[in-house]
């Protein structure tokens, strides 16, 4: 019974590690169709970066600030393998227009964001010129993995743009999200759970079963060796009969009665 007690523990401790070795390999897979999304989100005749904007590590722009909300979701709730929306405003106080090029985002465990969990879809805007002095709002929509365990984990968004040719990068969001399970008031970890403290509960009944049943035995036991002390007296009182002890109990006892 030990046994299988320990071998519910350790599938337990294994299931989040399972959960998110699939969500690497899907954040690889997903990886893959970046550039296809470009595309999509570019114009026909607009002329291809020959920078990959997903790999390049750039700098922030002098005077450009950056903010974002989730519009209608301020408890930042995402579930997985929904399109979720991030609204991002971007604010030009520099000298020179701002060339919007393009938003990426990445998922990342909250307590260390080497460890990165998926790379997320870049969406290209085609050098969208803001003025001076002007703020735009650009929509960013992004959908993790729907095999992302449920959890708080943190998000990281660049918004990329040229001033003067030059490409500059700032980050607009840099905190956490809740990931839920798409559908349903119960996530598939809350029904493992569950089932698993359903069998823990079980299997706790059964070892107390098992222990009130080994007391009784030892009851039975001992009352069978008072039997026996009874019988031992029986024979002892049988030996005294006749004798002047036996005689002098018995008188003792008939007074008592009277």
């Amino acid at each position: 019974m030990n046994v299988r007690v320990l071998f519910l523990a350790l599938l337990l401790l294994a299931s989040p590690l399972l959960q998110v070795a699939r969500c690497q390999v899907d954040a690889e897979d997903h990886s893959s169709i970046v550039d296809d999304v470009v595309g999509e989100h570019s114009d026909s005749g607009a002329e291809e970066d020959d920078q990959d904007l997903d790999n390049i590590n750039l700098t922030s722009a002098p005077g450009v600030e950056t903010v974002s909300v989730f519009p209608k979701n301020s408890a930042k709730v995402v579930p997985a393998g929904e399109e979720t929306e991030l609204l991002v405003a971007l604010k030009n106080d520099g000298k020179s227009n701002v060339g919007v090029m393009g938003i990426r985002a990445s998922v990342h465990l909250p307590y260390d964001h080497k460890l990165l969990v998926q790379n997320l879809t870049m969406m290209r805007y085609n050098n969208a010129s803001i003025p001076t002095s002007v703020q735009a709002t650009f929509p960013y929509i992004f959908a993790v993995s729907q095999y992302l365990q449920p959890g708080a984990f943190d998000l990281v968004g660049y918004i990329i743009y040229d001033v003067e040719g030059k490409p500059y990068q700032s980050v607009f969001y840099n905190g956490t999200i809740e990931v839920v399970e798409s559908g349903g008031l119960l996530s598939g970890e809350s029904v493992f759970l569950i089932t698993l403290g359903i069998a823990l509960l079980l299997l706790l009944g059964l070892w107390a079963y098992s222990q009130v049943q080994r007391l009784t035995k030892k009851t039975k036991k001992v009352s069978k060796v008072e039997v026996g002390t009874r019988s031992t007296d029986a024979s002892l009182d049988e030996w005294l009969e006749g004798t002047h002890l036996a005689k002098t109990l018995s008188g003792k006892s008939k007074s008592k009665k009277n």
